[in-house]
């Protein structure tokens, strides 16, 4: 098994991603599985994800032709496409990092989701992901940011190695979720 990185460029994979997006989902993983392994939040329309791609390629972890992890690159101007995610940039537009207002820079991207299939995990795919993308985005992007509900501790842990740092928690009292508003400074 040799796991290659690289960033997205078939419709192939994009169809590969949103199925192991869907195998991922909140919804059909058992409490007992998120808790241990973690979980996926959004669901993402195919063509919105296609023409993500198309505007800055995510990053995903292959072993021969299958898709086993991903971390979607997803530019601000997305926020309109994917409804559920845009009391995220309206709070994103709230917030400063290192003294500036985040709704001042230009040069900082969403990181849309990440997710790794089960039979990978701990075996440096997610770090992996995160080093390819830093490698593919730094000359566009001083940092990239996400947010992750506070209930899944593995994603916190592995964003944390990774080198993510708590920009800012909040409560959501309509989805009953507590989250945390990482960042990750290239």
């Amino acid at each position: 098994m040799e796991i290659i990185f690289s960033s997205v460029s078939t419709a192939e994979e994009v169809s590969q991603i949103l199925d192991l997006q869907a195998i991922n989902h909140v919804s059909n993983v058992s409490p007992a599985v998120a808790q241990e392994q973690g979980f996926v939040t959004v669901k993402h329309n195919p063509l919105v994800l296609q023409h993500m791609n198309e505007a800055a390629p995510s990053i995903i972890a292959k072993d021969g032709d299958c898709v086993v992890g991903y971390a979607l690159v997803m530019p601000r101007s997305f926020a309109v496409d994917i409804p559920i995610l845009q009391p995220m940039f309206d709070l994103l537009d709230t917030l400063s990092w290192r003294g500036k207002p985040l709704r001042e820079n230009p040069r900082w991207f969403v990181m849309g989701q990440i997710c790794v299939a089960e039979g990978y995990r701990g075996m440096g795919v997610f770090d992996g992901m995160y080093l390819k993308m830093k490698e593919v985005c730094r000359a566009d992007y001083d940092f990239v940011i996400t947010e992750i509900a506070e209930r899944n501790i593995r994603s916190i842990r592995a964003h944390e190695r990774v080198g993510f740092e708590t920009l800012h928690t909040f409560s959501d009292a309509v989805a009953g979720e507590d989250w945390r508003v990482v960042v990750w400074d290239f």
